[in-house]
């Protein structure tokens, strides 16, 4: 009854089984025209063949068209302008690395100084010059102003009670010339730079910076429409088991829990697995040791947009192979937020992580409007092409006003072709396929429970 009702809820995201270039692929969308060139690569490939030519110059020559996209100063990819302006400029590469690990560089610092001046401990000394200059200094790493921390040290090191004190002038001392802030003052340095604020201007139009109040305002926002899809999907298969319990006369055997989370009673490798379940459907089985039971019909993850359920697959997958290593005859307690529930492990080991499977017991549920025009080429697989260094090179050429002959971006087809870190893009879609065949529209999963169209 379950596996009926699964297979007529509309799949308003799904896309053709089989993918095939079409007509006039010249002056169709490039990001398409890449999407299905690949596909059809892979589809040679997995045949036992390889590409022909024809193929490839359609890849190239879609690819030299996404870049040039890409590129365009009005309505272009912020990000691969930046990639680009990285790649072409030395000391922009140098801005790029010290800014990625700043992070890590201001914890040091902020260490180390409060090693020699932290308020507690200046609470404990006499007052005098010497308190009095270590506060001041200290307020300089408050302000992040590593060039005055890094200056203040030799005026400190040359009074004579610090000269006296060997600790505190061994810890100022191994500040003088401590990496992480020699490479603070030399990324501020940098950030002065015309080029080195357009590309940091780049990023910023991209979006908040990470760890900014603006992304974390922007990342509270998702979240709420996460949760909102989270509890359309429990209410939707909330009726669904009522409805089942109408329809097998069997009294309340089904139940829906939220937040269900994997215990670590089931022994099996976690890693980047999907540890907790955002909606279940479960079955009442027989009483195992006297207790309650349950058995799993359906799991669902609410997702606010396809991309984020395309990126999650291979996080699912890994998670249902997690649920499926439970032993038989053994009952694990789950924790849900409506409580603990215990579910058989026989009916987590018939669990199963393949295709097949997964469409079987796993729903996405989401509440986007279906595009009139499905994206084909995923966010991680554009980003991958489009940053390959043959691409980047492209890019530059085009910057610097050159007229780039595409055929230089068949370095790019063949590691597409041949290199292990390029499977998931040559893969992408039939993942892409399986992740819009998963998922549904909150809408038309209560339709298909109630029977009412919307």
């Amino acid at each position: 009854m379950l596996d009926d009702f699964l297979k007529a809820v509309v799949r308003r995201y799904r896309l053709p089984t089989d993918a095939c270039l079409p007509p006039g692929t010249r002056t169709a969308n490039p990001s398409a025209t890449l999407a299905l060139a690949i596909e059809r690569a892979r589809q040679a490939i997995a045949g036992g063949g390889e590409p022909d030519a024809d193929l490839t110059r359609v890849f190239t020559g879609a690819l030299a068209r996404l870049i040039g996209e890409a590129m365009h100063p009005e309505g272009g990819d912020p990000v691969i302008q930046a990639m680009v302006l990285r790649h072409r400029h030395a000391h922009v590469r140098e801005y790029a690395s010290l800014y990625a690990r700043a992070g890590q560089d201001r914890r040091q610092v902020r260490a180390a100084v409060d090693a020699v001046a932290h308020p507690a401990r200046l609470q404990r000394m006499p007052g005098g010059p010497v308190q009095q200059a270590l506060a001041q200094w200290r307020t300089a790493a408050s302000r992040e102003s590593w060039r005055d921390l890094r200056m203040g040290l030799p005026r400190l090191l040359g009074m004579p009670d610090i000269a006296s004190d060997t600790p505190l002038q061994a810890g100022l001392a191994r500040l003088l010339e401590h990496p992480a802030l020699v490479r603070l003052q030399r990324l501020d340095a940098l950030a002065s730079d015309e080029l080195v604020r357009h590309y940091q201007a780049l990023w910023d139009g991209h979006g908040p910076r990470q760890g900014s109040a603006e992304a974390a305002a922007q990342g509270g926002v998702s979240q709420k429409r996460g949760k909102a899809v989270e509890a359309a999907a429990a209410r939707a298969l909330g009726a669904l088991a009522g409805r089942l319990d109408r329809e097998e006369g069997a009294g309340a055997v089904h139940r829906v829990v939220t937040s269900m989370r994997v215990p670590s009673s089931i022994r099996a490798s976690r890693e980047r697995a999907k540890t907790e379940w955002d909606v279940v459907l479960l079955r009442r089985v027989p009483d195992m040791d006297g207790e309650p039971a349950w058995s799993v019909r359906l799991l669902v993850e609410a997702k606010a947009s396809i991309e984020a359920a395309t990126t999650d697959l291979p996080r699912l997958q890994r998670g249902v192979r997690v649920l499926a290593q439970a032993e038989a005859g053994v009952a694990y307690s789950f924790q849900a937020s409506e409580g603990a529930v215990r579910l058989c492990g026989s009916s987590l080991r018939e669990l199963s992580a393949d295709e097949a499977g997964v469409a079987r017991s796993v729903l996405y549920c989401c509440d986007a409007p279906a595009e009139p025009t499905p994206r084909l080429l995923g966010a991680a697989s554009r980003m991958q092409l489009l940053s390959a260094p043959a691409s980047l090179a492209f890019a530059s050429a085009l910057t610097e006003g050159r007229d780039p002959d595409p055929r230089g971006l068949e370095a790019v087809w063949n590691e597409l072709l041949h290199a292990p870190g390029w499977a998931a893009v040559l893969d992408q879609y039939p993942r892409l396929r399986q992740v819009r065949g998963l998922m549904v529209h909150v809408d038309d999963l209560m339709a298909a429970i109630t029977g009412k169209s919307h």
